[in-house]
């Protein structure tokens, strides 16, 4: 039987899990209330920061699924996003509009990526 590691892990959930080399995060939200380019970079920076905690980084991203509130703001937030992923790893990514946790929330990200 394989180890599961869990990082940040609370109640009611981890912020990642590594197991068999794959590592999940846990959807990463930015300051509520802040504009939606604020908010995808508030996501990646706590995405990087989980990987790095992993022993990854965003070049071994597997996966990616955002969730926006609103659909409207697909073009700012791929503007931060595409700024984000280096040249040549782009993982399999989708996209979909959702009511998130908070009202002021805008942006919701998960990951799946492989350990280094």
């Amino acid at each position: 039987m394989s180890d599961i590691t869990r990082i940040a892990t609370g109640q009611r959930m981890s912020q990642a899990v590594i197991h068999n080399g794959t590592i999940y995060l846990a959807g990463q939200v930015g300051t509520e209330g802040a504009p939606v380019a604020q908010q995808t970079q508030d996501c990646l920076d706590k995405v990087d920061a989980l990987l790095e905690q992993c022993g990854s980084d965003k070049t071994r991203v597997l996966q990616a699924v955002i969730w926006l509130k609103d659909m409207d703001d697909f073009a700012e937030m791929n503007a931060v996003w595409d700024a984000w992923v280096p040249e040549g790893h782009a993982p399999a990514r989708a996209c979909g509009e959702s009511k998130l946790a908070l009202p002021g929330l805008t942006v919701e990200i998960t990951i799946v990526a492989a350990a280094n």
